[in-house]
């Protein structure tokens, strides 16, 4: 698989990553099964998908124990990236960002992963409590005492239907003016995908200037642009998108034509290609720093999103994804 480097060190991934969330937490419940995950990781590492992507908060703790029983096996195979900043209460979320958490985080996630150092380090969300620059100076003594390699920052900022002008990541690029006069910022982590291309306006324009990688997360749209989700087939109470106002039936089924587009860019490529795989590459054509980092729990769908780093979209097909219709979703 191609590999793309990010931040200064120009640390080498592969160019589509694996995003390990759906294993153990947001995505129907029922559905995890730890061996078949392991498998998924696996295959994804066999394809070349080197970057591996959890955090401590994830089931909590149980995506970092499963991703870990990989590392331990195949950690030269693997870049791995976690984060912290986030606690999950019963019913909530909290954020700590107070650098004697950050010590203690960072520890116990190296226990769960068992390895000596995490290649990718990111700050989830910020503390309000607590000055961005305290949080993110401990995570750079982390760095100094070899704990860590590089540092990343996830995006702040609720996800939003498609708008005209700038503004949704201006809180994200505040924080990132802010601590990169602390330590150099390797990585940034924000949803992009053909139905949310937000980050094109002035994250990703961000990041490329100071040769930032990107992590684009949700890159299949939680799992719409697959082309496999029926509309009105419902979701599991502990499933995102089962409050998520784009995958009501109706929106579901209004958001079809997205879906009914990448089909056709797909079947100029072949029997073989897939939407999902359009869209992975769409993603990847926005930029050489974009790493898409699409999730997944199954080995068969691992394999399939690593394949798309092989696809490379012609003009003509980058000018008919641009003009599909916006996302829908039930609060417009």
């Amino acid at each position: 698989m191609e590999r793309r480097t990010m931040g200064a060190g120009a640390l080498a991934v592969g160019a589509v990553g694996l995003g390990c969330m759906p294993m153990s937490w947001a995505y129907s419940g029922s559905r995890q099964r730890g061996e078949e995950s392991l498998r998924a990781v696996h295959r994804a590492l066999d394809a070349g998908s080197s970057l591996l992507d959890t955090a401590d908060m994830y089931g909590p703790f149980t995506n970092e124990l499963l991703v870990g029983r990989v590392l331990k096996e195949r950690r030269a195979d693997a870049f791995v990236s976690t984060k912290v900043g986030l606690l999950v209460g019963e019913q909530h979320i909290v954020a700590n960002g107070r650098p004697g958490y950050v010590r203690r985080a960072c520890d116990a996630s190296l226990r769960r992963l068992q390895t000596d150092v995490i290649d990718l380090y990111q700050l989830h969300r910020a503390d309000p409590e607590v000055p961005v620059e305290e949080t993110w100076g401990a995570m750079a003594e982390l760095v100094r005492a070899g704990k860590v390699r590089a540092l990343g920052l996830c995006a702040v900022g609720a996800r939003g239907g498609r708008r005209s002008g700038g503004g949704l990541h201006d809180a994200t690029i505040k924080q990132l003016r802010r601590v990169q006069q602390v330590f150099p910022v390797s990585a940034v982590e924000a949803e992009l995908s053909v139905w949310s291309p937000e980050a094109l306006e002035s994250l990703l324009p961000w990041c490329e200037a100071r040769g930032v990688g990107f992590l684009a997360a949700m890159p299949l749209g939680n799992g719409f642009l697959t082309g496999t989700l029926t509309p009105g087939e419902g979701f599991e109470p502990d499933d995102v998108r089962a409050r998520h106002p784009r995958f009501t039936a109706e929106m579901m089924a209004a958001n079809q034509p997205i879906v009914a587009g990448l089909r056709r860019v797909a079947a100029r490529h072949g029997e073989d290609v897939t939407p999902a795989q359009v869209a992975l590459a769409w993603v990847l054509a926005q930029g050489r720093h974009v790493i898409p980092v699409p999730g997944t729990k199954r080995e068969r769908w691992a394999a399939e999103n690593a394949a798309a780093a092989g696809l490379s979209l012609t003009p003509q097909d980058l000018a008919e994804i641009s003009r599909l219709p916006g996302a829908r979703g039930s609060w417009e």
